[in-house]
């Protein structure tokens, strides 16, 4: 029996690769998209070889909103299963003195993203079947002085998410939220995570799969980030505006 196609947009993050790299170990054809393709081609090969499935490399810019539909009607077969790791955390003191860095982080983690998500959606609800992922930030679940730039892109893009999950509902097409919170990529690198905190790029792709098979609504990668985020979000503004996290 033929494995469903699996599409990883964003695909040269750490994440995506642990995600392609999983969905590929279970059988599954892989379509690894992102900006400079040439740069995927060894990791096309490896998983190509390492997994023996199918893998082609798309390019994709996740700003070049005008581009999407076309690019989605590109691809042959079109996917069942989409998943979305195209993000840019950037730095919180480069977006207040530089508003049009702020922009770039903003259309990074939502404009893009939605957009393309948008686009399969229309798709998969005229096939009826389908499933899409959104790889979202627990850093959007509550504004923070320290990332809110990066964080209110996330939060909406969480809301886009949780619209679509909604309408598709009844559709036939799934809807995955990620909420990730720390990993330890290249991104991270060098910053001083807690160890309990921080889950290694092949736990978030485990934690993808299993998800996508189970037909989970919105996933932490780990839980504690559950009861964290449980008690940020309820800390009282009066007393929140005057903390430093």
């Amino acid at each position: 029996m033929s494995k469903d196609h699996v599409l990883i947009l964003g695909a040269k993050s750490d994440m995506a690769m642990a995600i392609a790299h999983r969905f590929a170990k279970a059988g599954h054809p892989i379509q690894l998209a992102a900006r400079d393709v040439q740069s995927l081609e060894t990791a096309r090969t490896d998983i190509a070889v390492r997994y023996d499935v199918d893998a082609t490399v798309h390019e994709f810019d996740a700003l070049a909103t005008d581009s999407h539909a076309k690019f989605a009607a590109s691809l042959d077969p079109l996917p069942q299963i989409v998943i979305c790791a195209v993000g840019y955390m950037g730095e919180q003191s480069q977006n207040e003195a530089n508003p049009q860095e702020a922009v770039t982080v903003m259309r990074s983690n939502f404009e893009g993203p939605a957009s393309i998500l948008g686009v399969f959606a229309n798709h998969f609800e005229q096939r009826g079947s389908g499933v899409l992922v959104g790889i979202s930030s627990v850093a959007g679940n509550r504004g923070r002085a320290t990332n809110y730039v990066y964080g209110s892109a996330k939060a909406g893009f969480t809301a886009f998410l949780s619209g679509l999950r909604n309408r598709l509902a009844k559709k036939n097409v799934h809807v995955l939220t990620v909420l990730p919170g720390f990993v330890a990529t290249k991104m991270t690198e060098g910053l001083d995570l807690p160890e309990k905190l921080t889950a290694q790029p092949g736990e978030v792709g485990d934690a993808v799969f299993d998800a996508v098979r189970k037909g989970r609504n919105v996933i932490y990668v780990r839980k504690i980030w559950f009861v964290i985020m449980a008690i940020i979000t309820n800390i009282p503004e009066r007393i929140f505006k005057k903390l430093s996290i």
